[in-house]
């Protein structure tokens, strides 16, 4: 199961699946926030892609978990992380969504220094993929040489999750392939006028392609040396965590919770998605959907890491244990 959750970034058009609907929520409706706990904040603010990465979020606003440890939470939607390090910098901003490339690429530029503090998506198969029109002479990977593949950023997650697959085809990816950027919202419409051979999509791009062009899928890019990869999780500054030891603890036991009904329930996510997206229900029914991890676990996020510095999103290798913090319970 799987959703968009990924770029939407310059280096990660990944979670960049779905429109920015600029809305926002609250669960200050269930009667506000005491600081019962000696929470250092009651008040917070964050960052989240309008998709379903961040559906435990919302479930956890809705269902009032946020509000029995005692904090109020607001919503802003956003393009990526690198669009509110000021917000973030100066604690405007809480807590982000960020795809897990994009946190790591401005971590290892070194122009802010973040910590995981949850995992929200992980993907799956079937919704993060190569899709090629109907009657394409493109049956396999290594006919990709010298094709225009359409990805929403050209150092995000389609490029690198397509990569290992392009090397294991016998292709270069820097010079077997010509990499487009092309708007996650143009995409269908590029694939369909042949501005491209190939596009990189996620869901419900991926089902729009093939119910409404007739194209196929010819790479799952959530399988073999990228399977189950990481997508998204909640981070924050180094400097909001060392500040802010009892909130933190907060929002991940809140977190938690939510996460645990979002990978047990489908349900609970499909109800929730048209609530902050522009996903109609009877769509959100019949999506891919990711995986939601109920650990936030550093091995896991390493590979994505270790993927970056094969291919030279970064220069140095980052050590993700280093970054995580661990929940208190």
């Amino acid at each position: 199961m799987r959703f968009g959750a990924l770029g939407r970034t310059a280096l990660i058009g990944l979670v960049a699946t779905l429109a920015i609907t600029g809305c926002s929520s609250s669960d200050s409706k269930t009667g506000g926030a005491t600081n019962a706990n000696g929470l250092e904040k009651t008040d917070l603010l964050i960052g989240e892609y309008p998709g379903a990465d961040a559906a435990p979020l919302f479930i956890a606003i809705e269902r009032g978990f946020f509000k029995e440890q005692g904090l109020n939470v607001k919503t802003e939607a956003i393009q990526a992380p690198q669009a509110v390090l000021p917000k973030l910098a100066n604690g405007s901003m809480d807590v982000v969504l960020g795809s897990y490339p994009t946190i790591l690429f401005i971590q290892g530029s070194g122009t802010e220094k973040f910590k995981y503090i949850a995992d929200s998506y992980q993907g799956a198969a079937g919704a993060f993929g190569v899709m090629v029109p109907k009657n394409s002479q493109i049956k396999k990977v290594a006919d990709l040489k010298g094709k225009k593949i359409g990805v929403n950023a050209t150092t995000g997650l389609g490029v690198l999750t397509m990569n290992p697959h392009l090397k294991i085809a016998g292709l270069d990816p820097k010079t077997d392939v010509q990499y487009v950027v092309v708007p996650t919202t143009n995409q269908l419409q590029s694939l369909e006028k042949g501005d491209v051979d190939a596009v990189w999509m996620t869901d419900p791009y991926v089902s729009e392609a093939k119910n409404k062009l007739g194209a196929t899928m010819l790479l799952d890019t959530m399988s073999g040396p990228t399977e189950s990869l990481p997508i998204t999780g909640w981070a924050a500054t180094e400097k909001w965590v060392s500040s802010n030891p009892k909130t933190l603890a907060a929002f991940q036991r809140a977190m938690a919770k939510a996460q645990n009904i979002a990978a047990t329930d489908r349900g609970a996510v499909t109800k929730i998605l048209p609530t902050f997206t522009q996903i109609p229900a009877a769509t959100a029914a019949t999506i891919n959907l990711g995986n939601y991890p109920t650990t936030l676990s550093p091995q896991r996020i390493q590979r994505v890491a270790d993927l970056m510095l094969e291919y030279g999103f970064i220069k140095q290798k980052i050590d993700v244990n280093s970054m995580i913090v661990a929940s208190q319970g």
